[in-house]
């Protein structure tokens, strides 16, 4: 079942394998806090050196890094690589510091402990999201990588009886030139899990780094992954396994009345079908026969409850809402004064539907029993702490019963990242209806993502500013109504701030324009329509309202839309610069493009980073158009690996193209009328536009990279469309006909 590249060792397993033939040097960093930053520690116990365990008191830390004798680097990742490159960037951190060469280097995942692994921005939280994983483990694994580094020379200082500041590293080998002794890691290992930890080991400054920034490296999962080798989900196999699939209620909020079972169990393979709280399981000895027999179910609903609105009733509901003040999130000024005084008025509605996360890799999860009397989930796992608890409370079991291991996870966009755990949860339910004594699988299938699964929430927007006499922003009014991601959840004491769910007003509660009277409120109403954060977040919605009116105020103005915007953003270079440095490459100052084709530009900061963005389109005859052309602009900080950055950026921007040209989730009568990728529809690979990737070089910390380019393409395609139609496009998907 396992990929030797991706283990997850429970802390007692883990403790014991340090103890085998090939333990040397396991070592770790402790960094309670964001900010509160410690020096490294070693895991306690002479199982580094071959023998014992823990002495009692000893600090039982982070472990990261790990050095065998045979001279294979092992680094633990606390973060899930799920495409984004985790496996490769944090590596790269510790391989730079210790100066390992490349292909000694092997990333492993980490076991769920909140304590050692959690996520330094989220608190006590283990988790990956947010485009946190290198921005939050910069400092952490590069101390990790440069400790070791600092015992290894002194183990060698010992040996040869030389001062350790004549000995160099360099490509895993520790040498002493006046002396001509050398050794590699391994040789090294026993010995250098003796030597003090350094307290604060020196890091390198960064115009020593040899790994870090350089496009040369290959990724860690590339091979893996290719040779399908690497491990997911999927490809678990356990004796005497059950694979799962569920009905689940066509409508939200519908529960089962009862069920007839019989047909199902009719089915070669089944074993049986058990009520859960989501809808009734039906357990084969393969994925086949569980589907068939989920199908061949009879169940009666109880829709008493349900909800039954449309899409179509719920926006004219957020029409009604926004005609009426929400509740304030930011005031400058007086809008409302500066508005009945401007010159110009400019006002629009924007909306953007519900959205699935459609990930390649469908919901999926494991649950075997221990023979302690607990249990393992093995998954593509996202969310270590809150699934941990979630799983333990069904089953109950205490948190630490419950051990996680983190396989491949084939995309995710946030879906993994469940507040309320629900695949794992309806695992567990499954799991425990079953008897608990037998391994399940529970599986869902594509239909099962799109209909059952949790959205973007349906947003709308509605923009009022004004202008002078001389074409100059003076007033700012902004009403959003959506449904609130965070209300309800584990987050909601941190996010939501005097009834604010902040991640439904980022990339709007601040803007990098100098606009001097600014007031942004909202709407949160509650649905039952489950919905949680998609890749971006708030930015995926905000970033279209805000950058669509920039341009309309632009157009207003009679000023040029990237000078409009340069002329407001002094006190935001950083945005500033990538939007000047995407409008030079993408040749907005060239001559301009022939009838029917039309160039559009947006900017926008999330997850610390700021990203400019050119689009070029072009009309067809059948009131359609293409995007032929795409220029990013990226400054995310200090860049750990630039292909890795380029691909996020190309990436990010295709998920992002999506969503404006085609992706949505509509309901009728309150059920979702998509199922599958012919009617869900996502970009498909021939019209994946031409797209440049120019980075901002900078020494400022790391930032993400995974979802910022995602919210920034669906307003530069807009205001394409509008430089090529003369019209605006207030409405996603884009439809050139609307």
């Amino acid at each position: 079942m396992s990929n030797p590249k991706i283990v997850n060792l429970s802390r007692r397993r883990f403790l014991k394998s340090s103890t085998g033939a090939a333990a040397g040097l396991t070592l770790g960093v402790w960094l309670p806090a964001r900010g509160q930053m410690a020096g490294p520690e070693r895991v306690a116990g002479p199982g580094m050196a071959g023998g014992g365990a823990a002495a009692a008191g000893d600090f039982a830390p982070n472990a990261f890094v790990r050095i065998a004798t045979d001279d294979n680097v092992t680094v633990v990742c606390k973060h899930l690589e799920m495409g984004q490159g985790t496996f490769t960037g944090l590596p790269t951190l510790v391989a730079e510091e210790l100066d390992a060469r490349w292909a000694q280097i092997q990333p492993e995942g980490a076991p769920v402990d909140a304590e050692r692994y959690n996520n330094l921005f989220w608190g006590s939280v283990q988790g990956t999201g947010g485009s946190t994983a290198i921005a939050n483990a910069f400092e952490q694994m590069r101390k990790a990588g440069a400790a070791a580094r600092a015992m290894l020379v002194g183990a060698a200082a010992a040996r040869w009886q030389v001062p350790a500041a004549e000995i160099t590293v360099v490509d895993g080998v520790v040498s002493h030139p006046k002396s001509g002794n050398s050794a590699t890691f391994g040789e090294l290992a026993v010995a250098a899990a003796e030597q003090p930890v350094p307290d604060e080991p020196k890091l390198k400054a960064p115009s020593e780094f040899k790994l870090i920034g350089k496009a040369f490296l290959p990724r860690k999962d590339s091979k893996a992954k290719c040779t399908g080798v690497a491990q997911f989900t999927q490809d678990v196999r356990l004796p005497n396994m059950l694979t799962a699939c569920v009905a689940h209620p066509p409508r939200f909020g519908a529960k089962v009345r009862g069920f007839d079972a019989s047909a199902a169990e009719a089915v070669p393979g089944v074993v049986e079908a058990v009520a859960i709280p989501s809808g009734v399981a039906v357990l084969a000895y393969d994925f086949w026969s569980a589907q068939q027999g989920r199908n061949a179910l009879t169940v009666d609903w109880d829709e008493s409850d349900a909800f039954k609105q449309g899409s179509k009733e719920i926006l004219a509901d957020y029409r009604r809402r926004a005609k009426e003040p929400g509740k304030t999130v930011t005031r400058v000024g007086d809008a409302e004064a500066a508005l009945a005084a401007a010159a110009t008025v400019v006002e629009a509605e924007y909306s953007v539907p519900f959205l699935a996360h459609a990930a390649m890799e469908t919901m999926d999860c494991v649950i075997t029993p221990d023979a302690d009397g607990g249990v393992r989930v093995v998954n593509g796992e996202q969310f270590q702490t809150i699934d941990q608890q979630a799983v333990a409370e069904v089953l109950g079991l205490e948190p630490e019963q419950v051990r996680i291991e983190m396989l491949y996870a084939g995309g995710s966009f946030g879906r993994r990242a469940n507040p309320q755990s629900d695949y794992l949860v309806e695992a567990a339910h499954i799991f425990k209806a079953a008897g608990g004594k037998t391994s399940v699988k529970l599986i869902w299938t594509r239909e099962d993502d799109t209909r059952a699964g949790f959205y973007r929430p349906l947003y709308l927007h509605k923009v009022r500013a004004g202008l002078d006499a001389d074409g100059k922003p003076v007033a700012w009014q902004h009403r959003i109504v959506g449904q609130s991601i965070i209300t309800g959840t584990a987050f909601e004491p941190a996010l939501v701030v005097d009834g604010i769910d902040q991640t439904s007003v980022e990339g709007a509660k601040e803007l990098p324009y100098a606009i001097p009277n600014r007031h942004l409120d909202l709407h949160s109403p509650e649905l039952p329509v489950p919905v949680q954060w998609w890749r971006a977040v708030g930015s995926t919605h905000t970033a279209f309202a805000v950058e669509c009116m920039m341009d309309e105020l632009a157009a207003a103005a009679g000023t040029d839309p990237v000078d409009f915007r340069v002329a407001l953003m002094g006190e935001h270079p950083r945005e500033r610069d990538v939007l000047k440095l995407a409008a030079q490459q993408g040749g907005w100052y060239d001559p301009p493009l022939a009838e029917g084709r039309g160039r559009g530009i947006a900017v926008h900061k999330s997850f610390g980073s700021h990203v400019g963005m050119v689009a070029e389109v072009t009309l067809d005859d059948d009131n359609g158009f293409s995007v032929d052309r795409v220029v990013i602009a990226v400054d995310c900080g200090t860049v750990v690996n630039p292909d890795v950055v380029v691909a996020q950026m190309e990436g990010g921007m295709g998920f992002g193209l999506s969503a404006a040209l085609m992706s949505e989730i509509t309901l009728v009568d309150g059920a979702v009328q998509q199922s599958n990728f012919h009617d869900y529809l996502v970009l498909r690979m021939d019209k994946m536009p031409e797209v440049e990737v120019h980075i901002v070089p900078s020494n400022e910390a790391p930032t993400g990279v995974g979802e910022p380019a995602t919210p920034v393409i669906a307003p530069a395609v807009a205001n394409a469309l509008a430089a090529a139609t003369g019209k605006r496009y207030h409405q996603l998907p884009l439809e050139r006909a609307a």
